[in-house]
């Protein structure tokens, strides 16, 4: 019989300038598993839609696909585990999420988006260090507590700068042994670990 991780459905989160497609891997590893996974089509607009903005819409495909009450595993890459994390904190997301990974997402913000105005790209400029979202996700995370929470991140990245700070401050992290941060999810070696973290 399957396990209860491995039939829990699994909402995917892309990044900036991603699609869906970033995650064919993970779901051919997937494959043959009794778990429904949705992977959204979120239109980032190059960074100009706020993350907030982000965040109601997939809490919309979500009630859309499973109601309000199923419980679900999400994972977010890069910019998506910041809109992930809104949707956990800010709209009632975490009362329904048994695990969330947080793969290479700027959850403490990241140099590379400082100096980008926010009028023109909001949602870059929503992962500034100690941008408005930023500080009110990081001040607090109470609702978090009752959400498996691990992060995962490469060192080396150079799209979240300093790849060590890309990860939540609530629990568990994990240093990938890859050198970019797209190989974060293309990487064998990443993709043993994001696996077990959904196996488990």
């Amino acid at each position: 019989m399957p396990s209860e991780a491995s039939s829990r459905p699994l909402v995917l989160v892309h990044g900036l300038l991603d699609t869906p497609r970033l995650f064919s891997r993970l779901e051919r590893r997937l494959e043959g598993q009794d778990r429904p996974v949705m992977s959204p089509h979120l239109p980032h607009r190059f960074g100009a839609t706020p993350l907030r903005q982000l965040a109601q819409q997939l809490d919309g495909l979500i009630q859309e696909r499973w109601g309000l009450e199923t419980s679900i595993d999400i994972l977010g890459f890069s910019m998506g585990g910041v809109i992930a994390r809104t949707w956990l904190q800010e709209l009632g997301g975490a009362k329904r999420t048994h695990r969330f990974l947080s793969v290479g997402s700027p959850q403490q913000g990241t140099l590379t988006a400082q100096c980008v105005p926010a009028w023109l790209f909001a949602g870059l400029a929503d992962m500034k260090r100690g941008s408005p979202l930023l500080r009110s996700l990081n001040g607090n995370y109470f609702d978090l507590q009752a959400v498996e929470c691990i992060s995962f991140f490469c060192r080396w990245d150079l799209m979240v700068c300093p790849g060590w700070q890309a990860v939540l401050p609530i629990g568990k992290s994990s240093a990938v042994p890859v050198w970019t941060h797209q190989q974060l999810m293309s990487h064998p070696r990443s993709l043993d670990l994001l696996i077990e973290a959904l196996l488990h």
